[in-house]
């Protein structure tokens, strides 16, 4: 019962962390969203996709979202039982990003199918570079699998106090003719480089100032 609580997150926490992120990203370390409308008419659960700069780079992207965000983290953010147990209350599943884990795979599955939007960093970690070139596999095996629409969003330089950045959202990378060739290594590769080459464009587009 406490792990499908925590699940749930808890609306208090979460709300806080809302208020939080309104302080960061509107004053402190300012964000401008681009494309932002493309996430509203989207129903149900959906995978949202990200370069990944800054630690508080998930805070810019559930806070245009006004359902509660279900988030994907590497298992080292848990290593403080306080920490872990924050990170739980606030639906932020802990995965190994380097083997195949299944219980976070199951998890981030219920989630979807509970239509929770799932925010992901498929390269795993933070990169300096704004082009995303190492993806993990786990992303795109779970997209194949669920079959929700999978949204890339390009952040285009690290959050620094008083300095804007900004997030373009992107629409939706298509995958269906992927998904009709089964789920396997051949197809959540061909995704992963779908991935590469829709980020290759953004940077092209928007450019990198990290």
């Amino acid at each position: 019962m406490e792990t499908e609580k925590a699940r749930n997150g808890n609306p208090i926490l979460y709300g806080i962390a809302r208020g939080f992120a309104w302080l960061m990203l509107r004053v402190l370390m300012p964000v401008r969203y681009h494309g932002k409308e493309k996430l509203s008419g989207l129903k149900g659960s959906f995978v949202l996709i990200s370069n990944h700069l800054h630690a508080l780079d998930p805070l810019i992207l559930a806070y245009p979202i006004p359902e509660q965000c279900v988030f994907l983290g590497k298992k080292e953010l848990g290593k403080n039982p306080v920490a872990a147990k924050v990170l739980n209350r606030l639906n932020c599943i802990l995965v190994d990003r380097h083997n195949m884990d299944m219980e976070a795979m199951r998890a981030c599955m219920k989630a979807i199918r509970a239509g929770k939007p799932l925010v992901i960093f498929p390269e795993g970690t933070r990169h300096h570079e704004g082009q995303m070139e190492q993806i993990e596999n786990g992303t795109s095996l779970m997209v194949l699998r669920s079959g929700v629409p999978l949204i890339p969003v390009y952040l285009d330089r690290p959050m620094k106090f008083f300095r804007r950045s900004n997030a373009y959202v992107g629409d939706p990378i298509p995958y269906e003719d992927l998904r009709e060739q089964g789920v396997n290594r051949e197809s959540s590769e061909a995704l992963n480089e779908r991935m590469r080459e829709t980020y290759r464009r953004m940077v092209s587009e928007y450019g990198s100032f990290s």
